[in-house]
């Protein structure tokens, strides 16, 4: 018996997405001026000080110990992380969100590929409508170089998810997260060496504060799927897309147009309807 009810737990987690909207926020409300590397440099080393407490209290087993994909995971993570600024830097903070929650998109064709996994015809069209949704919000005709960053995300975030399986099972998830970050400190100082701009405690607080957000998203995921099966809960992660429109209103002041809307939704839409899908036929099988 679940500890929380399927309710409580989709609650928990549209409130989960909408905090994590505001480390997007923060980090596109950094000045035009911001060292992106040296900002990079600062979020991986306070994440990795927000967790150690966590690996400290939770030993679950030994920290370093099949570090292979944890490391090659790492590297994954941290260049999706630059192009993450770099796009939200340029588009609307809905408009990058849309583009990152494309990730999904990504898994299918590259699970077939490198894992071999099944494609069916709903996984299919699922994938085919949701390129299509890209290719609106995109407007190829105009394309810029923050809609392609923001690809980069969506890519690498969907490898980073297929990594997992990868991981050392024996590692509990808040000693993934601070490996994931601790690796990838030794090139982000290199990168901000290379950059040589002053030391700026404003990209400091930003980042420890991204941090914060991200980390209280994490720990509710955490939670929620620890307690109910995925199936019936995660058509609530996309609340995070609505969160990134009305901060967009509320903080920059970007209004989405019927492109955006329109796109939006061949994105969405046919994900919930196929995790809703998955959830039916998982229903058959234990029924």
């Amino acid at each position: 018996m679940p500890k929380i009810s399927v309710a409580f737990a989709m609650t928990l987690l549209v409130l989960g997405n909408i905090i994590a909207v505001f480390s997007d926020a923060l980090i596109k409300d950094l000045p035009s001026e911001t060292a992106v590397y040296q900002f990079i440099l600062f979020r991986q080393l306070t994440a990795v000080l927000m967790l150690l407490p966590f690996c400290l209290l939770y030993k679950k087993s030994k920290l370093f110990s099949n570090m292979k994909w944890h490391f090659v995971r790492s590297h994954v993570w941290l260049l999706g992380v630059i192009f993450m600024v770099l796009s939200l830097q340029v588009l609307p903070l809905a408009t990058a969100n849309a583009i990152f929650y494309a990730a999904p998109l990504f898994i299918l064709p590259l699970g077939f590929l490198f894992y071999k996994d099944r494609l069916t015809f709903p996984t299919i069209a699922v994938s085919m409508l949701g390129f299509a949704g890209i290719l609106v919000i995109v407007q190829p005709k105009q394309i810029n170089l923050g809609a392609v960053f923001a690809l980069i995300v969506a890519v690498t975030m969907a490898i980073n998810n297929l990594l997992v399986r990868k991981l050392p099972q024996n590692h509990s998830v808040y000693q993934t997260l601070l490996l994931t970050n601790l690796f990838g400190i030794p090139f982000a100082l290199g990168l901000a060496i290379w950059e040589g701009q002053p030391f700026d405690w404003r990209s400091l607080i930003t980042a420890a504060s991204s941090n914060v957000f991200i980390l209280i998203y994490a720990g509710i995921c955490v939670q929620v799927y620890r307690h109910i099966e995925a199936y019936k809960v995660s058509s609530a992660e996309y609340s995070g897309l609505i969160g990134a429109v009305v901060v967009g209103i509320i903080w920059f002041n970007e209004v989405p147009n019927m492109t955006f809307l329109v796109g939006s939704a061949l994105i969405v839409i046919p994900l919930i309807w196929l995790a809703t899908l998955e959830s039916m036929r998982f229903r058959q099988k234990i029924g």
